[in-house]
């Protein structure tokens, strides 16, 4: 590997705070909700919907992303509705579907 294009070592306060962001996000239900989120901002109906789940469920999920700060919301009426507030999680996103989809079942 030629090391003029590694990167520095983050510092640990800097790998602690990522691994708590991967642990937030290793659920399956909330890797589906970023993959949703990055199409669209959904409410917690919608994103139950299409997750298959109860919307009491989502909510958690959904409350736990967003103190992770993983998420944000902005109500519209009487619904709330939730996007990325990292946008990086895309490449993320998109790492993982690329590893995954490499796998067959």
């Amino acid at each position: 590997m030629h090391e003029a294009n590694l990167s520095p070592l983050l510092a640990m306060h800097q790998l602690e705070r990522a691994s708590d962001c991967l642990r937030t996000l290793s659920h399956p239900i909330r890797l589906r909700i970023v993959q949703l989120l990055i199409r669209d901002r959904f409410s917690v109906g919608e994103l139950a919907t299409e997750c298959g789940i109860q919307n009491h469920m989502a909510s958690e999920h959904l409350r736990l992303m967003q103190r992770a700060g993983l998420l944000v919301s902005r109500r519209s009426g009487r619904k709330i509705f939730y996007s990325l507030a990292k946008p990086d999680l895309i490449q993320l996103m998109e790492c993982i579907e690329r590893c995954m989809g490499d796998q067959h079942e």
